[in-house]
């Protein structure tokens, strides 16, 4: 019997066989909170550890990865794409101090290829299960004609909790804290739009190989985003108190992004000798003619994550926070004290914050 859907390009049965595929990564995140499985309207997780809270609150972010899923797409390669949504949205959970919960994803895709699918939620799952986070649902949604056969965006939602007295922000830095760089491992999920426009300028392909960032362009593009959330949550718990806020360096850069997480009247000086950005952002920049300098308020150039900690417990924090895998370092110290404030970046995407400016010269 002639199947309408099928005829305008809807495959139900390679939605259920995507669904087969990534059950198993989709289960493995999975925890005793997690009720009914996969493949409910719903996703139930079990709450009930709240009421032990004095007053617990939710934290909530959704997010996708931009358009990094072209590289993705152009070499056909999708199972590092989930790690990167997980990054963008997990990871900003923690920000406020929270503990991730569940998650949930949605994939929109031209044609459902279950390969493909069943590897983009597997990445999902990974990310998830590093950071202890249980994947309870996701849509794959096939639109024929919106989209082209092989094009596909992902985006995804997560919920965090904790507990009211220990969530961090502004409101806990003081004059005198240290502000900590956390090591990134490339460009993460931000500033793909400028990658594509310098490729395509210089008629660079994703196929290309170029030695000096380590053979395939595309694949290099495509290095999964580190994730962080586990290791700071272990060192906010070893240092209590220290960690007074934290700061995700992703949309508008590295400025823009710590005076987010600062209080008003306060300002710190963002020392680039501290660090020698990754070699993929000189190459782009290079490639682009222009100073990596000009490129601040688009990529992370190396710095994944800000931590804003007490200055007696600074060099600790740091020492924590390397043996969890994440190199870190000192770039400058908060202060409130009276000064010309022009040439900095204060506050940004509706924040009014604290204020930052990058000083000195990068190494390298």
């Amino acid at each position: 019997m002639p199947n309408p859907y099928a005829e305008a390009g809807v495959d139900t049965a390679a939605g259920d066989l995507a669904v087969e595929l990534m059950k198993s990564a989709v289960s493995a995140t999975h925890n005793a909170s997690v009720l009914g499985g996969v493949g409910g309207f719903a996703g139930l997780y079990d709450v009930s550890f709240l009421k032990d809270f004095s007053r617990p609150l939710l934290a909530t972010s959704t997010d996708g990865v931009g358009t990094k899923v072209a590289i993705a797409q152009a070499i056909d390669k999708h199972d590092t794409i989930g790690q990167d949504l997980v990054g963008m949205v997990v990871d900003d959970i923690v920000v406020v101090g929270a503990k991730p919960l569940f998650m949930t994803d949605y994939i929109a895709c031209g044609r459902v290829v279950p390969g493909r699918i069943a590897d983009i939620v597997s990445g999902i799952a990974r990310g998830c299960a590093e950071t202890g986070t249980a994947l309870v649902g996701g849509e794959t949604a096939e639109h024929p004609g919106l989209l082209g056969p092989d094009d596909y965006d992902v985006a995804g939602a997560a919920v965090g909790a904790v507990e009211a007295s220990d969530v961090l922000g502004a409101d806990r830095v003081e004059d005198g804290d240290v502000v900590v760089a956390i090591a990134s491992s490339g460009l993460h999920s931000n500033g793909y739009s400028l990658v594509r426009h310098i490729l395509a300028s210089r008629g660079v392909a994703y196929t290309d190989s170029l030695p000096e960032l380590g053979g395939l362009v595309g694949e290099a593009l495509l290095e999964p985003t580190r994730l962080y959330t586990t290791p700071l949550l272990s060192v906010i718990e070893q240092h209590p108190g220290a960690v007074h806020s934290l700061s995700h360096v992703t949309g508008g850069g590295i400025a823009a992004n710590l005076a987010r997480v600062l209080p008003v009247g306060s300002w710190v000086e963002v020392d680039r000798s501290t660090w020698e950005p990754l070699p993929v952002f000189r190459v782009l920049a290079d490639m682009a003619g222009t100073p990596v300098e000009d490129t601040e308020g688009t990529w992370n150039l190396g710095i994944g994550m800000f931590a804003v900690v007490s200055a007696g417990a600074a060099s600790d924090v740091i020492a924590s926070l390397g043996t969890a895998g994440l190199p870190s370092w000192a770039v400058g110290t908060i202060s409130t004290s009276a000064r010309d404030l022009s040439g900095f970046e204060q506050g940004a995407k509706g924040v009014d914050g604290g204020a930052v400016r990058l000083v000195g010269t990068f190494r390298g």
